[in-house]
């Protein structure tokens, strides 16, 4: 009801950085889930991410068009079964491209040519630490979609993982769009609050859609 009551504003956290709540609707958050939920299965599908350190991320991960593992990309799951990575495909592309133009503007959106997604499932005690997306050799802006468990998501600057930064609450059907001075920014998300999904989505935890220009 308080959602109803009381919208939630459009905010520019930091320059080139755009949150646009309630940007998906709950048919899209239903065919987006359904969407991760095949992308998840094997081959190729959800894994445990390990670091060169030898420790373990505790959000898992799939990948679409390229496979993302610290700190690279390549054509199959090198760090897991092996298999062929998903194909990433044109309508998720072109979602991506309408984020930025409704959260940046046409003119951000004209070179977003968007061929990978890292998809992020956070269970109850999941975090992810503070990091730059800058394995791209593209700078187009990054495009991250939510599902599922409320988050906070921490938004920094691009020279330490410290602060100066801001917590953001991240819902459901969320999106947060960050490029131009804000593409290097480090960010991470310090907490997941458990049992906050919409319960007509049917799902416990967190997705994170992020659509990245590998540039590659």
């Amino acid at each position: 009801m308080d959602a109803e009551l009381f919208p939630r504003p459009r905010s520019e956290v930091a320059p080139g950085a755009v949150h646009v709540p309630d940007w998906l609707d709950a048919g899209h958050q239903r065919e987006l889930l359904d969407a991760c939920r095949d992308w998840a299965r094997p081959p190729a599908g959800l894994r445990t991410v390990r670091t060169p350190g030898g420790g373990t991320m505790t959000a898992r991960q799939v990948c679409l068009g390229q496979h993302w593992y610290p700190y690279g990309y390549a054509r199959t799951v090198v760090d897991g079964d092996g298999a062929p990575v998903k194909p990433f495909p044109d309508w998720l592309g072109e979602l991506g491209r309408r984020a930025v133009t409704e959260a940046l503007g046409a003119e951000a959106a004209a070179e977003a040519a968007y061929d990978i997604a890292l998809i992020n499932f956070y269970d109850a005690d999941a975090r992810m630490g503070m990091h730059r997306d800058a394995d791209e050799k593209a700078d187009a802006p990054v495009v991250s979609l939510s599902l599922g468990d409320t988050c906070v998501f921490r938004f920094g600057n691009t020279e330490t993982r410290a602060r100066p930064y801001t917590d953001v609450e991240l819902r459901s059907g969320d999106l947060f769009v960050f490029g131009g001075p804000s593409r290097l920014a480090y960010h991470g998300v310090p907490r997941v609050h458990a049992g906050t999904a919409p319960p007509e989505l049917g799902m416990t935890g967190r997705l994170n859609i992020t659509l990245r220009v590998s540039g590659l």
